[in-house]
């Protein structure tokens, strides 16, 4: 569903700092891989359609000289200047529906709490993800990226909670493609209340109709690439096997957008393993620098 009168952007969010992922990726240099989230955004931007819409880039900061974990969030102090960035784009601008391309999960947490403050009690998220991204800070994993489902709903950080505009409550929330769980967040997941569907429940009517009761018109969706099977396409940093189809999951956001007033879509986690090595190569063969 459209408005002609509605205003769109394009959000290149080249966050990097919310992963610790190298470590699932030995066969590359580490400090490429932790900022491969940063390349995978620009060639996500480089890959789409072009459209009439305005882009905006948050700038993000690829200095990896010392990572730390302060407060058990890793880069907590790039995390909060760069979501302010990202806050103060989306205030400026006013836009009514962004499209956001990442970057790791947690780039979903600006546009989402902003458009959740825009559109009040009217609004549910679809988190399409093979991961529930439910974890809090000084959990085992100190990844930002890990904490994106819960910092949209209002919980985590307190100083970053305070910066976003607001939340989303946990009946409107619904994982898809759910197939990993870090240590106690399937216990999380259940105090929680939030629904989740294993890749082969996450088809189009029963998303539709989980909607439908939630008595929402507008719906934010979040598309994690690690929720695709790695047999179909590995475009993620995850590889967990027994995905969703890559036609599925495009299925079901189309399905989605048909119906209900699609306001937020986000495309997170691309890791191009390939664009990097290929990078790499390029950087030490001569006449070329």
């Amino acid at each position: 569903m459209s408005n002609e009168n509605t205003k769109t952007i394009r959000l290149i969010y080249p966050q990097w700092q919310g992963g610790i992922v190298s470590h699932w990726m030995p066969d590359i240099p580490a400090d490429d891989s932790s900022r491969g989230y940063y390349l995978g955004a620009q060639l996500l931007n480089m890959l789409a359609p072009q459209s009439p819409h305005e882009v905006f880039e948050v700038p993000v900061s690829l200095d990896i000289s010392s990572r730390t974990v302060e407060k058990g969030i890793m880069d907590r102090e790039d995390l909060l200047r760069q979501t302010k960035s990202a806050l103060d784009i989306l205030k400026e601008n006013n836009p009514d529906r962004i499209v956001t391309l990442g970057g790791e999960c947690s780039v979903s947490v600006v546009p989402f709490t902003y458009l959740a403050e825009k559109y009040k009690d009217d609004i549910a998220i679809i988190w399409i993800d093979a991961h529930p991204d439910i974890n809090l800070p000084y959990d085992d994993y100190a990844g930002y990226h890990a904490m994106a489902l819960t910092a949209s709903m209002g919980m985590g950080d307190e100083e970053l909670i305070n910066m976003l505009p607001a939340k989303v409550d946990a009946s409107k929330v619904l994982i898809a493609g759910l197939r990993s769980w870090d240590k106690g967040m399937k216990a999380r997941q259940k105090e929680l209340g939030i629904k989740g569907l294993s890749p082969e429940e996450s088809r189009s009517p029963i998303i539709l109709e989980w909607l439908k009761n939630t008595g929402v018109s507008k719906v934010l969706i979040h598309f994690d690439l690690d929720v695709i099977d790695p047999n179909d396409m590995i475009a993620g940093v995850g590889v967990e096997s027994d995905g969703m189809k890559t036609e599925d999951a495009v299925s079901v956001i189309n399905d989605v957008a048909t119906n209900f007033d699609l306001v937020g879509l986000t495309v997170a986690e691309p890791m191009p393993r390939i664009a990097i090595k290929l990078r790499n190569m390029l950087n030490s063969l001569p006449l070329l620098k």
